[in-house]
């Protein structure tokens, strides 16, 4: 091709073209080398309208100068057929990847970070990408990442290649704007990054349906669940770049700012000494005291103090995890508990509390019931095990209308060294589609001599990888539950 491009393998191919490996004999190297795919049925018009994309294709990439763009060495017209030649980026797509496996936070952290970089300046060059999916990210050598395939993007300024009521892209990787047909701006773009980055960690799109209508009504109306093992920031800033409202979307800057905070590795925490851990008052001590009065003696008091607490601790074991912290609802609950930093109370009452993470995906309930011993109220069962069997009896009876197929179980459990019971429920809501995420509950109930009755409940989705990830916070918040009257 062109007196210089000798074709050697093919790599893939899709809906616009065949991509092959080949080397330049002019300078002996490996470059990639897309060859237009034109079906035999169309019209001579429409031949030129794909010659046309390609040849845009080229400019487009060519005028971004950015490291995570493919970049454009030549285009070679053969037969009054462009190709175009590009950098070969050795490594398998991000979309290849995926079929392995998900991603950890950190590692799509990484990858988004490149890709909001390459679409940041591309947006700054006037084009819009318009297909930004997994299988156009090359994850190349040394950590490269490279967004490929601008055989769609919109150039500002320049005429429209897509014929009116006519639809280009991956359905579930589209915005809503552009399912309707409106103009799409950079904020476009900035949610096929949203998709990409749930994709990313949860394995599929969430938007993901059986057939290209039912996608796209999906991407219209559809309210996904927050990603589970992206939980936290990342999370937050998914659910925020997937507001149908494109004005909504945080902007570049803030993004940026969040995959950062993500990709960063953990700081290692600096070892405590075990001189400072003896010193009363001292940064590393095991206890404060004011102006640190007891000096060397207070801090072995502390020391004393401490195996005395690990002894009589009756959740045993290690506390909860360093950045947690403790949830005082004495007044409310008679009760404290450990959570995440920044799960925020979003609801209380008399005898209830709950709890979310920021990215809606659990839900930490608590209750304590106390037997009014009114004429009228049903009496509050008598031990924890009673009160198991009347949940388990309640969910599989349809939770009054509220939940269907609820299957239930149950475990002995431990509260502060007194019996209890937690009961497993997994179930569809009471509206709920045949492909709608099943739910899942773990509860711990605790019953006292008086009848009072304490319930920690924590939602949770009973499939993907938030399920043990739920299982696990529910272990983590149950071991560390403390009732003030025991």
């Amino acid at each position: 091709m062109g007196g210089r491009y000798r074709l050697l393998s093919r790599l893939g191919h899709g809906g616009m073209g065949t991509v092959w490996r080949a080397r330049d004999e002019v300078v002996d190297r490996e470059v990639a080398v897309k060859e237009p795919r034109v079906p035999d049925q169309l019209s001579e018009q429409e031949r030129q309208t794909v010659y046309q994309r390609m040849r845009r294709e080229a400019r487009s990439a060519a005028a971004i100068d950015h490291p995570s763009v493919v970049t454009v060495h030549d285009v070679v017209v053969e037969d009054g057929r462009p190709w175009i030649v590009m950098e070969l980026v050795r490594g398998q797509s991000l979309g290849d990847r995926l079929g392995e496996g998900t991603l950890d936070p950190r590692e799509a952290a990484r990858i988004g970070l490149a890709v909001l970089g390459a679409l940041t300046a591309a947006h700054e060059a006037g084009v819009l990408h318009r297909d930004v999916k997994p299988d156009n990210v090359l994850l190349g050598r040394h950590d490269r990442v490279v967004l490929t395939d601008f055989g769609i993007a919109q150039v500002e300024g320049e005429q429209r290649l897509t014929e009116t009521g006519a639809f280009v892209g991956s359905p579930e990787y589209i915005a809503p704007e552009r399912v309707l047909g409106q103009l799409p701006g950079p904020e476009s773009d900035l949610w096929s990054l949203g998709v990409l980055l749930y994709a990313a960690v949860e394995g599929m799109s969430p938007y993901r349906r059986s057939n290209t209508p039912a996608t796209l009504q999906a991407v219209l109306s559809a309210e996904p669940p927050a990603p589970a093992r992206g939980a936290g920031a990342l999370g937050h800033l998914v659910m925020q770049l997937l507001r149908k409202d494109p004005a909504a979307r945080p902007a570049p800057a803030e993004i940026r700012q969040t995959l950062e905070n993500v990709a960063r590795p953990p700081q290692p925490q600096p070892a405590l000494l075990p001189t400072r851990a003896m010193a009363g008052g001292g940064a590393g001590g095991l206890l404060r005291t004011p102006g640190g009065r007891f000096g060397l003696g207070g801090g072995l008091l502390a020391a004393v103090l401490a195996l005395v607490l690990v002894v009589a601790n009756p959740f045993g074991g290690d506390g909860p995890p360093e950045d947690w912290r403790v949830r005082e609802e004495g007044e409310i609950v008679k009760a404290s508990l450990f959570l995440p930093p920044d799960y925020e109370r979003t609801d209380s009452e008399e005898g209830y509390v709950t709890f979310a993470d920021p990215s809606g995906v659990y839900t930490v309930e608590l209750w304590r019931d106390q037997d009014t011993g009114e004429p009228d109220d049903p009496p509050n069962p008598d031990s924890a095990e009673k009160a198991a069997e009347e949940l388990v009896t309640y969910y599989e009876g349809g939770a009054e209308n509220s939940v269907k197929e609820a299957r239930s179980t149950t475990r002995q459990a431990l509260q502060q060294e007194r019996e209890a019971v937690q009961v497993l429920t997994t179930y569809r809501d009471y509206g709920a589609n045949e492909d709608d995420i099943t739910r899942h509950f773990r509860e711990h109930v605790y019953v006292n001599e008086d009848r009072v009755v304490w319930r920690l409940r924590v939602r949770m989705p009973a499939e993907g990888h938030a399920r043990p990830e739920g299982e696990k916070l529910f272990d983590e918040i149950v071991s560390h539950l403390k009732i003030q009257e025991l």
